[in-house]
């Protein structure tokens, strides 16, 4: 009644085009030279999760001992066709495996990094598998040489197609400007070459979709070439066209047939079963021989288990080809639906990436000895971050006796691409230059190694890039300070100030990351706000604004380090209450690390202490008013969720929680302030149970 005559055959049609943009796009988004960065673990994995399978599953269903009886209960058509149930689920798509890894926010994690790599060798080993196993069966009623011309065709396309099209696409982005679209002509060009390979395929008895599939490969992922193709066709191919082909695909099953085969039913089950506890034993032996934990190696297996979209088209461009039943392919799309569904739940419950960053250990800045270096993680997004992230760096005052070792982050979201990069570029320098076309933060790498050469012997900056989704940039941030032992990470705040006191730049997702990082980072963190101005001196005047609790603890430790360079003026001002308790015990932890700054450090030419007292919110809102743009830099605690006197009822109008109260009222446009609002939250620790 829906669908008259012929209509669905018509729809079929169109979607089917979708599909096959749907999958270019995605290989277009896989990094094709993850076939030589992969590692020795990710092949170990993924080669014997996709090959043992196979091979067992062979000799219990197709050798001259176990078909026979499979036939006898089966029949000689659904008895043959049980292996091709075992090859389809021996394998995996990684596509599927990314965008699983990306639902569930650990595309960034160890874990997620491995499976991307090991998906990526399973795809490609049984896709190449596949395809001379359809360049035989397609051919296998003609004769031996037609079998041989195939497979000799089906080897030279998936061989010349990368060897031509990669320079030539590549040459295509030497002309296209930086940070510029792609001429319209080349993205047409690309599409037509996309139809005529899928065409080619076919005349040596392939489906269209592995022309699609290989010309994805070859083209260069991420900006510009393939962030453009996506762009332009991802809406409507994969939003519009794919789901109406995926729909059309699941209109021909129906499940009512399943009762009156429970034997065939009963069968395909324990082959799907049997397949999966092989590849779950081998990904999880292989594992543990690789020193990995048994519970990662678990969610590992059941990652690399995991079906989706890709799968069920597969199952039915099978079931087109008359090669499976209908009831086959009813039961190999449920187990679809039931093998996703125990990946997602037994993943959600035993992996947490975030575990690995609890505070076990102290690593802030007031637990540092004396005179030891200062490990910075500093991130950064864009250019106008750079001078305000090189002003912090000046601020610390390095020098012999007060190193600074740094670790800067370039952030860059992840666009046309499917798999996240990290690169380490002083790596890439020993090795004798970029290991790929791209030049990743060449502005930020030259800036910063001047900077270094500047502070020679009391700096050492090693920069990095990390291209990933903004919801899981927190992930590269906090491993790299978890990796570098790092005391403090600096982020820039998400809102940058002009020097007239207009919003420059406003951007929610660095805000999203900035809460994230504040959650989850093994160290103490700095939100750094800028509000515009660059200075060209290396000589500052800071306030540090005291109220009491670990935070300002922490920042104060963090001020101490700046007068140590005798160009600087810092300024300690205590803010106290008159209702104070001064048996209380952590106004006792405030006073002995404030009686360095009013007893030593107070005889210093460079250094000022004083106390204010400020009876309630609108005396300290007075107090920042009077001080705000007498300062190059103020450096607060955030103390979050510490209530006083000083500040009460201010919490209750904060805009920016991750700043605090005081880093709040610094950071509003009513304070018309120029300086730079650096806001320390100290690392939360935690206790071993």
């Amino acid at each position: 009644m829906l669908f008259p005559y012929g209509s669905p055959d018509i729809l079929n049609a169109i979607s089917s085009l979708g599909y096959a943009f749907f999958l270019f796009l995605n290989a277009v988004q896989a990094d094709f030279t993850l076939t030589t960065k992969t590692g020795k673990k990710a092949w170990a994995i993924g080669l014997t999760s996709v090959l043992t399978p196979i091979a067992i599953g062979y000799l219990v269903i197709e050798s001259k001992t176990f078909f026979p009886f499979w036939e006898s209960i089966l029949g000689n058509y659904e008895a043959t066709s049980l292996l091709a149930v075992v090859i389809s689920h021996s394998g995996c798509s990684f596509t599927v495996i990314a965008q699983f890894l990306t639902d569930l926010g650990i595309l960034n994690s160890e874990i997620g990094r491995l499976a991307l790599s090991s998906s990526f060798v399973i795809n490609l080993s049984s896709g190449i598998f596949v395809g001379i196993g359809t360049a035989i069966f397609k051919s296998y009623e003609i004769d031996t040489l037609m079998i041989m011309m195939n497979v000799i065709y089906y080897i030279a396309f998936i061989t010349l197609v990368p060897l031509v099209g990669r320079p030539l696409l590549r040459w295509v982005e030497r002309q296209t400007p930086e940070d510029g679209p792609v001429n319209k002509i080349y993205t047409y060009a690309i599409i037509v070459v996309f139809l005529l390979l899928g065409f080619l395929a076919g005349q040596f008895h392939q489906p269209f979709l592995s022309g699609a599939l290989v010309f994805g490969l070859v083209v260069p992922e991420g900006p510009p070439l393939g962030a453009e193709l996506i762009d332009q066709l991802d809406l409507f191919a994969t939003w519009f066209l794919t789901p109406i082909f995926i729909t059309c695909c699941t209109m021909k099953l129906n499940l009512t047939l399943l009762p009156a085969t429970p034997t065939l039913v009963a069968v395909i089950l324990f082959v799907i079963i049997m397949v999966h506890l092989i590849k779950w034993i081998l990904c999880i032996s292989v594992c543990r021989f690789c020193n990995i934990p048994l519970t990662d190696s678990f969610c590992l297996a059941l990652i690399l288990s995991c079906k989706g979209v890709v799968d069920i088209c597969s199952y039915m461009t099978v079931y087109d080809t008359l090669s499976q039943s209908e009831e086959a392919i009813s039961v190999m799309i449920i187990s679809v639906l039931m093998v996703g569904t125990i990946s997602t739940f037994g993943v959600k419950t035993l992996y947490d990436p975030s575990r690995k960053y609890a505070g076990y250990q102290k690593r802030n800045i007031i637990n540092l000895k004396p005179n030891s270096e200062l490990r910075i993680v500093a991130c950064m997004h864009k250019p106008s971050h750079m001078i305000p992230i090189k002003n912090v760096l000046q601020l610390c005052s390095p020098s012999l006796g007060n190193e600074l070792v740094v670790d800067l982050l370039h952030l860059m979201e992840l666009v046309g691409r499917a798999s996240p990069i990290f690169i380490a570029h002083h790596h890439q320098q020993k090795k004798g230059g970029e290991s790929s076309h791209h030049n990743y933060s060449g502005e930020v790498i030259v800036t910063f190694n001047l900077l270094e050469r500047e502070y020679a012997g009391s700096v050492s900056i090693n920069t990095y890039t990390a291209i990933s989704p903004f919801t899981l940039m927190y992930e590269d941030v906090c491993h790299l300070a978890l990796d570098k032992f790092a005391s403090l990470i600096i982020l820039p705040f998400h809102i940058r100030w002009t020097e007239d006191g207009g919003i420059e730049s406003n951007d929610n997702n660095i805000r999203s990351l900035n809460t994230m990082v504040l959650e989850r980072a093994p160290c103490s963190v700095g939100i750094l706000v800028s509000h515009g101005g660059h200075r060209n001196s290396s000589n500052y005047n800071v306030a540090m604004i005291f109220l009491g609790g670990h935070d300002d603890r922490e920042a104060l430790c963090l001020a101490k380090r700046t007068f140590k360079d005798p160009n600087n003026n810092l300024v300690v001002y205590r803010l106290l209450a008159r209702d104070r308790d001064i048996t209380d015990w952590e106004h006792m932890i405030d006073d002995e690390a404030l009686r360095e700054v009013r007893g030593t450090y107070v005889k210093i030419e460079n250094v000022t202490y004083e106390e204010k007292t400020a009876e309630d919110a609108s005396q300290t809102t007075s107090f920042l008013k009077d001080i705000a743009d007498k300062y190059d830099f103020i450096i607060v605690g955030r103390r979050n969720g510490i209530k006083s006197s000083q500040i009460d009822g201010l919490e209750n109008w904060t805009e920016y929680s991750e700043l605090g109260v005081i880093g709040d009222l610094l950071a509003s446009p009513d304070m018309r302030t120029k300086a730079s609002i650096l806001v320390v939250q100290q690392q939360h620790t935690t206790t071993k149970s």
